[in-house]
């Protein structure tokens, strides 16, 4: 066999098996989130770099609602999602919910202003998981180049005392059916 040929065989044989061992490694530490399973301990953002939230800590000894957006100011987010939430925040409440949290890919200061344009003050809580470190792993991203690249496919899931309870994630990633608020089963 011609050298050349054989060193470049042997050159990507190496960078192929680096790349599984790679892949492995960060595959192993994702989780697909699913019932029976609890949060991941990542912090994200409400309102500003400074204000971490972790999850997973405030979902102890709570039932607690959280939805994932692809995008804040998007039209399907806009329009339906948030809305939806925000008006029925009262009924979920009601049912034993303490609180309600609207997640995104963006930053905290685009979260804020959505919310604040929305009026989920008191109702649903923004918070932005900027570089997707929280999604990612839940294994609830997804690449979307129109809106910038990876984004958070559409989901909502109910916690009880930080275990999933109920996961609800769009078939296609970013419609509008199970993951709305009239959807959730209390």
């Amino acid at each position: 066999m011609n050298p050349l040929i054989s060193r470049a065989i042997s050159v990507n044989e190496r960078l192929s098996l680096g790349y599984i061992i790679r892949q492995f490694r960060v595959s192993s530490q994702n989780m697909v989130i699913a019932a029976g399973q609890k949060l991941p301990t990542i912090d994200l953002f409400e309102d500003s770099p400074a204000n971490k939230v972790n999850l997973a800590k405030i979902a102890n000894g709570k039932k607690i609602v959280i939805f994932g957006v692809p995008g804040a100011f998007t039209p399907g987010c806009s329009k339906t999602h948030l809305p939806g939430y925000i008006q029925k925040a009262g009924e979920l409440k009601s049912k034993g919910i303490a609180e309600i949290f609207c997640i995104s890919v963006n930053d905290p200061f685009v979260m804020a202003a959505w919310g604040k344009e929305h009026g989920a003050e008191g109702k649903v809580r923004m918070l932005a998981d900027p570089a997707a470190q929280f999604t990612d792993a839940m294994e609830l991203s997804v690449d979307l180049p129109v809106l910038g690249g990876k984004r958070s496919k559409r989901y909502s899931m109910l916690l009880d005392d930080g275990v999933v309870k109920e996961l609800n994630v769009e078939p296609d990633n970013t419609g509008l059916s199970c993951s709305l608020a009239e959807n959730m089963k209390l």
